[in-house]
């Protein structure tokens, strides 16, 4: 690659940053994704940048952006970054015995609850590795065309063609999250039709189909939701949110694993549960895949 015959010998944890800010196009959130300081951040781009001679983000008061440069630097060195990732991890297997690794991520936050699938996997194919993340809010389907995922958990219906939709985990009923002291909170419940009164936040870029099945964008009786307030983080959902700039719809579980003395959770009496699900690339399917795919069959889905 020409940028890393330029670069000279790079770190790999410099190639972890550009990635993440990449990614992120957010210092803080980059430094927060790989556990480091925004100036650990900022000091690697910079010697990045320093060594190509060229600026690889364009920065200015409205946030951080990939230069042109930047974003063919970025392609080139996803390639280099998991041909180096894969190596070690291999290397690192071999040693403990193992044979290979199956990557989950999950865009739902209650893995606890989902123990019983990872705990029987590993007891059956001691033989892998399992490694468990949080998926991105940003282009869900990325990370299994690009190779960084093997299998996705996520909201369905799932109708991609080069995309496998598995056995179902669970499906739970939906809350709205709200403000602390909105108006809404003085009610036990809700309904869809009321959600058409307030902004929604939204994720882009999402399918279309695939966000309307988590925000329908009409009401029953064909109101049309405002889903305007653009998001690209858990972390802006939530601040939306308690802020009372938009209302929040999510599954049950959001209420357990994220209850915060700024927001408030309602449950929404009038939606149908929404399911969860395995999906893979089709082409990329193995025998790892298979095996997860039948421990979630065997075992059933999670109680309702």
């Amino acid at each position: 690659m020409a940028q890393m015959g330029e670069m000279g010998l790079v770190e790999l944890r410099d190639i972890e940053i550009f990635l993440a800010l990449a990614e992120e196009l957010h210092f803080g959130r980059a430094a927060e994704r790989l556990h480091v300081s925004a100036a650990r951040v900022s000091q690697a781009i910079k010697k990045q940048e320093r060594a190509i001679g060229a600026e690889l983000f364009a920065r200015n008061n409205r946030g951080v952006r990939l230069t042109r440069l930047g974003e063919q630097f970025r392609d080139d060195l996803r390639q280099v970054h998991q041909g180096l990732t894969q190596t070690l991890d291999r290397a690192r297997l071999a040693a403990r015995g193992k044979t290979g690794i199956l990557r989950v991520s999950l865009f739902p936050a209650n893995f606890q609850e989902q123990r019983r699938y990872w705990d029987t996997f590993r007891a059956r194919h001691p033989q892998w590795d399992l490694r468990l993340r949080m998926s991105t809010y940003q282009d869900p389907f990325a990370q299994l065309r690009s190779g960084d995922a093997d299998v996705l958990i996520t909201w369905l219906p799932v109708e991609e063609p080069d995309l496998t939709v598995g056995p179902l985990l669970f499906a739970e009923p939906r809350v709205l999250a709200v403000s602390g002291d909105h108006a809404l909170t003085r009610r036990s419940s809700i309904s869809l039709e009321a959600v058409g009164d307030f902004q929604h936040v939204v994720i882009k870029p999402v399918p279309g189909y695939w966000f309307d099945h988590y925000v329908p964008d009409l009401t029953p009786k064909g109101r049309l939701i405002d889903r305007t307030a653009n998001v690209d983080n858990l972390e802006d959902v939530f601040m939306s949110t308690a802020l009372g700039e938009a209302v929040t719809l999510f599954p049950a579980h959001v209420s357990r694993y994220y209850p915060r003395p700024d927001i408030a959770y309602l449950p929404v009496k009038d939606m149908a549960a929404l399911p969860f699900g395995l999906v893979w690339r089709s082409d990329a399917e193995n025998d790892m895949i298979r095996a997860l795919s039948h421990v979630v069959r065997d075992l059933g889905p999670l109680p309702g």
